[in-house]
């Protein structure tokens, strides 16, 4: 891909940041946006003499328009994070996931009508629900979301899939596996290390721990994402992006007890929801990931890999 200048709406979250990085390597012209509701501006400290970055919101902001005139791509990453607080939020991934996905492509609609920019997307594997066919492929149906969080990704993906056939934007969409590594600031990882530093004798675990998941590590995700838009040759493209593996739940504590030099810890699983973790937590998520691989593009860690070397990188932040 050549020079662009590329708009990256949740920059300063845990995959936008990343993101951000990798898009400088290449020589990129990188605008930053976001509201720092979950994003942290640390996270950029080393690179802001290199990028331009502006506190604003897709749900309110009027400029829109006006920024996206001089943008090539925007790597669309802002949303609400949090799957669990769907069950007693129900309005916060309407507002953040759906509204604001909206706002930024009727101002993409306006800025440029003749050449719009072109977009990519970070979807999620939830959008697929509790699928009955593992790996799941893109092209699986229908499409049962069990949590606000992967309904409101769902209804993203309809609208940008939308003003792509209506608009003439370029547009790709990334239904990502569990991403892990530095800078998490939540997911199971995180949770449980915290978990460990308020009692390193006993950890409570959500679930019956029978749940299996894909887990792919920021970096590889990073990479995929990138390659898939560079060499994205059609008008619209779905792509599932993780590992063609899983690991257990049950896997996970001890990854995270041996990562932290912990002995003689009591487990506890405390059933969860019909076996998950919470309301609209899906208890199996393995994704057909033939379609990405189709492209060139090789992850270099599988689930437990990835698990073992993004717990090493959350304990060194949190603990330096």
């Amino acid at each position: 891909m050549s020079t662009k200048k590329v708009l990256v709406t949740g920059g300063a979250g845990f995959i936008g940041s990343h993101l951000v990085d990798a898009l400088l390597l290449r020589g990129h012209d990188v605008v930053v946006y976001d509201n720092l509701s979950s994003g942290r501006k640390e996270f950029l400290d080393h690179c802001m003499d290199r990028i331009e970055f502006l506190r604003r919101d897709l749900v309110t902001d009027k400029g829109l328009a006006g920024l996206l005139k001089n943008i090539n791509h925007v790597y669309h990453v802002a949303a609400n994070p949090d799957v669990r607080i769907g069950a007693d939020d129900t309005w916060t991934s309407v507002e953040q996931n759906i509204m604001a996905t909206y706002n930024l492509l009727e101002a993409m609609r306006i800025a440029r009508p003749d050449t719009p920019p072109s977009i990519s997307f970070t979807s999620t594997s939830t959008v697929y629900g509790n699928a009955t066919m593992l790996p799941t492929p893109e092209d699986y149906g229908p499409l049962m979301p069990i949590s606000q969080y992967g309904a409101s990704k769902l209804a993203a993906e309809a609208l940008i899939s939308a003003f792509s056939d209506n608009f003439g934007i370029k547009a790709s969409v990334f239904r990502f596996a569990n991403v892990v590594g530095s800078r998490s600031t939540h997911g199971i990882l995180f949770d449980l290390y915290h978990k460990l530093k308020k009692d390193p004798k006993r950890l409570e675990i959500l679930g019956d721990g029978l749940q299996r998941k894909s887990y792919i590590h920021v970096s590889d995700c990073v990479e995929g994402l990138l390659h898939a838009t560079e060499t994205q040759t059609s008008m619209f493209e779905y792509f599932n992006l993780g590992t063609d593996d899983y690991a257990v739940i049950k896997q996970i504590p001890g990854i995270v007890i041996d990562a932290m030099g912990l002995k003689n810890v009591e487990l506890h699983y405390t059933g969860g929801h019909k076996g998950a973790g919470w309301k609209g937590d899906v208890k199996y998520m393995s994704l057909a990931i033939d379609k990405i691989l189709a492209t060139g593009w090789r992850y270099r860690y599988n689930s437990i890999e990835t698990l073992k070397k993004a717990v090493r990188e959350i304990i060194s932040d949190l603990e330096q």
